[in-house]
């Protein structure tokens, strides 16, 4: 018998060895069998991989296991997303080259995924700061430009004046960058921008086809793209700036515009702009809304606040109204206009404005069985459904139709020669600005040249390289202060120019990834053979927070690659699971600094529990279940947990403890356990494989009932098993095979029939295990005297007729109430049902020897029966 013990570290290095050897998970492009490509979020280069790594590519192997044992050729590849300011602050704060840092980091990375014991293809890998990778990159900008999808053009932007750089809206924090603390800027900046809204219809109305994506990503895209029908409105400006000329606005809710009580702009409106030309308070005004930085989010928590402009405008329809012009910190010139109408009683924000600021609040929607005498507005507008009042024509309409009232008649009416409204449908999309001021990125292919404008690099001077000779001993671009880089002739007139200096946005490297990866080493940005019989990916693993940007990018992307000829679909991904997040319990000490769990030791349990310092015994305060972050240092290094335990340890409790899209609570107990499991099937093995009949023996003619069991319990796990794994319900298929190994450990050896059941039990356990635990099914493979791997042998197959019962168990009831239950042969007619159900000795006992009205057979779930 071998060890009873299972050694993971000798074991694990053992088995990742020999697949690495036979090349196991390489995947031909050529390959007759069906694909199937599977594929998780390519991590960032930090340095270390943590426990949501493995989740996520714990679950991600499991599906290209389970695949390729189906019989599927699986594409499972991996590369990093390596460009970033994170590179950058290291090369300031650390003084080392960014490209060092980074291929220092894949290197130690790529090892810690490699003792995670995944079935990669690591032949395809890459980093997107390969020049090779960023060549094509290039090439697909300079086809995206020559197809009309590229853009200059000025955008305001969140600039840092410190680290002198363009900021996202994520990195403004409190109205300051989130590296120098400075006082956030907006400024308007010349940039380069792919042109999204040319797709906004498409990429909403394809939302739909998606069906294995989750709906609440599919709604925040919805939401994102934001497409609303509305009504553009002129109104006559009556006094003040502009006097004579009219003010557009875009609505929504044109059935509110009785409800209209001020006009709001956006800082940014030409007229804005114009009267504070004039007005030093309102430009101060300006800049204080400047300073909000550009996030829509953070506009629309701030304080509603505005400056009155003395402008008014005339309200289309009740004459002697005139209405007040606002400049407001809540409205966006990118959308719509840029200007509003506000109606307080029907929009909260309105409220919130008009409530600072005195102004009226007119209720024109009525809630059904609401009293039009007494119903007022409080703190809370009404946004709700209901009937038009207090509205001239419109009165008695439900909001649809007064909507169209309102577009009908100002579309009839004249304003300068123009009708006064046209219908509109507007997007809250907006380009996507991918202009970065920084060095580690891919450099934007044009020069810019005095005579000829904005000239693209020559496809065959491609690549741009970014140079090595840079530093950063200051803030800002070192591509800018480089002495002979950014200095080139012009590929036109042979003058001289400059580069671009500007790299582009790095969701620009992760959204077209999963295409390169089908032809990594191609020397075209995709080879149509290959990416045409690989994509979409069969199924996408990431985390809920890329829902919105990375994938409505790729999305993007893939439509614009489509265009350019380099990939002949629309969509990339046909399935997306979003996983949860792996949260740990926090720790603080008495001095209130935060602990790491590898310091704390936790006694007792339930309302005994505590926790201690472990070098000092001093208590601990245990606090809330968070997210694992290294700010909170309630981190686990998985690392560690592989060397103490081994990584089909981590795999396993990682699948088992919770629904894969729910957060999982990493506990020391909960690993332990799943490491007690680990043991005990081992020490299963080991003592039965001695007593097994050897492999591939035939089947015996006849099975007793208790060999008969042993294969039904087998083959039921196996159904379930398969249908969890193909659902990606991993923990419930986890609970399947512990289920498993319980009846497999009570069935005693016994005839030639029953060891054969318990021969082909043993090796189904064995095969169901491996996509979780691959290096503990090799071991137990081997030890059950197979000569051949797990990672090459097919999925069970399932014997349906193991799985249908001989007998049912029905519930009677008379009455409607349950009286007892009856055992009958699946196959029972009718008649026979009713017989046995009549003869209960309760049912004769309510019947008292008569016959019943009526007797209610409801096959395979329940006899009624009427007294």
């Amino acid at each position: 018998m071998s060890s009873e013990r299972y050694n993971p570290r000798a074991v694990e290095a053992h088995w990742q060895a020999v697949w690495a050897e036979k090349a196991l998970f390489a995947c031909p492009n050529d390959d007759p069998r069906p694909k199937y490509y599977v594929l998780e979020m390519f991590p960032y280069p930090s340095g270390r991989i943590h426990m949501g790594h493995v989740r996520n590519y714990a679950m991600g192997d499991v599906i290209a296991r389970y695949k390729r044992a189906r019989g599927y050729n699986v594409l499972h590849p991996m590369g990093w997303d390596a460009f970033g300011m994170p590179a950058e602050n290291a090369a300031m704060q650390n003084k080392v080259h960014p490209k060092g840092w980074t291929y220092d980091n894949i290197a130690a990375m790529r090892e810690q995924l490699k003792s995670m014991g995944l079935s990669i293809d690591w032949s395809r890998e890459f980093a997107t700061c390969d020049v090779d990778y960023y060549a094509q990159q290039q090439r697909l900008f300079l086809d995206f430009l020559a197809a009309g999808l590229v853009s200059r053009k000025t955008s305001k932007v969140n600039w840092d004046p410190v680290d002198q750089t363009v900021l996202a809206n994520e990195q403004v924090i409190d109205g300051k960058g989130w590296r120098s603390g400075a006082i956030v800027e907006q400024r308007e900046l010349t940039q380069w921008f792919f042109n999204i809204t040319a797709f906004s219809e498409d990429l909403l109305e394809a939302l739909e086809g998606l069906e294995r994506w989750p709906d609440k990503v599919r709604l925040m895209q919805r939401n994102w793209i934001g497409r609303s029908e509305g009504l553009r409105i002129r109104f006559e400006i009556a006094e003040g700036e502009g006097t004579g000329s009219s003010l557009e606005i875009f609505t929504t809710r044109p059935d509110t515009i009785f409800g209209a009580s001020f006009m709001a702009l956006s800082p940014d409106h030409p007229l804005a702009k114009a009267c504070a030309a004039r007005d030093p308070e309102l430009a101060g005004f300006i800049d204080e809304c400047h300073r909000m930085g550009t996030a829509a989010e953070a506009i629309e928590t701030a304080e509603k606040r505005g400056y009155d402009t003395g402008i008014r405008v005339r309200h289309p329809f009740v004459e002697d109204r005139l209405l007040p012009v606002y400049v407001a910190n809540f409205v966006l010139m990118e959308y719509g206009t840029g200007a509003i109408f506000g109606c307080p009683a029907h929009d909260q924000r309105d409220l919130d404005f008009a409530n600072a600021y005195g102004l009226p609040v007119r209720p024109v929607v009525l809630p059904e069985g609401a009293d039009p005498a007494t119903f007022a507005i409080g703190t809370e507008a009404f946004t709700g459904e209901g009937r038009i009042f207090h509205s001239d024509f419109l009165d008695g309409m439900i909001v649809e139709a007064a909507k169209q009232a309102v577009a009908t008649r100002l579309e009839q009416r004249q304003l300068g020669g123009v009708p006064q409204a046209v219908r509109e449908v507007n997007y809250r999309l907006r380009d996507w600005g991918i202009s970065r001021q920084r060095y580690w990125g891919c450099p934007i292919p044009i020069i810019h040249c005095e005579a000829c404008g904005a000239v693209p690099v020559p496809v065959a001077d491609l690549p741009v390289v970014l140079p090595d000779d840079v530093e950063f001993d200051r803030p800002g671009n070192p591509l800018d202060r480089h002495s002979t880089w950014k200095h080139v002739a012009c590929p036109q007139c042979g003058g001289e120019a400059r580069r671009e200096t500007d790299t582009m946005d790095t969701f620009v490297d992760s959204s077209w990834y999963f295409a390169r990866f089908t032809a990594p080493d191609a020397d075209t940005p995709t080879v149509a053979s290959a990416v045409d019989y690989w994509l979409p990916v069969d199924q996408y693993i990431g985390g809920i927070e890329h829902a919105i940007l990375h994938l409505l990018y790729s999305r993007f992307f893939t439509r614009a690659m489509r265009e350019t000829g380099h990939i002949g679909i629309k969509e990339p991904f046909a399935g997306l699971f979003t996983q949860g997040m792996v949260v740990h319990e926090t720790y603080r000490g008495a001095d209130g600094r935060w602990l790491a769990p590898s310091e704390v030791r936790v006694e007792g349990e339930g309302s005994e529990r505590r926790a201690v310092l472990a070098a000092t015994g001093e208590v601990v305060t245990i606090g809330s279940i968070e997210k694992m972050s290294k700010s909170k240092r309630n981190t686990v290094d998985p690392s560690d947990i592989i060397a103490t335990y081994g990584a089909d340890t981590a795999r396993w409790f990682m699948l088992s403890d919770s629904p894969p899209d729910r957060d999982v609570i990493w506990t020391e107990a909960g690993v332990e356990g799943a490491h007690r499991f680990v043991q005990r099937i081992w020490r299963m093995v080991a003592r039965i494989a001695e007593v097994l009949p050897p492999p591939g023996l035939p089947a015996p003619n006849r099975f007793s009932d208790e060999a008969l069991a042993t294969r039904r319990a087998a083959h039921r796990a196996l159904r379930e098993v398969t249908g969890d794994i193909e659902r990606l319900r991993f923990n419930r298929a986890v609970a399947q095979l512990y289920e498993l190994a319980n009846a497999l450990a009570a069935a005693q050896p016994g005839g030639a029939d029953q060891l054969w059941a318990l021969r082909e039990g043993y090796d189904m356990l064995a095969l169901m295990v491996a996509p979780m635990m691959p290096h503990l099914a090799e071991a137990l493979w081997r030890e059950l005297g197979h000569d051949t791997l797990v990672a090459e042998t097919p999925w069970p197959v399932l014997d349906e007729s193991l799985l249908v019962e001989s007998t049912i168990l029905l519930p009677v009831q008379v009455n409607g109430k349950k009286r007892g239950e009856v055992s009958v042969a699946a196959a029972a007619s009718q008649s026979e049902i009713e017989d046995a159900a009549l003869a209960l000795e309760p049912v004769q006992r309510i019947l008292e020897g008569r016959p019943p009205k009526k007797v209610i057979v409801v096959p395979n779930r329940i006899v009624n029966v009427v007294a």
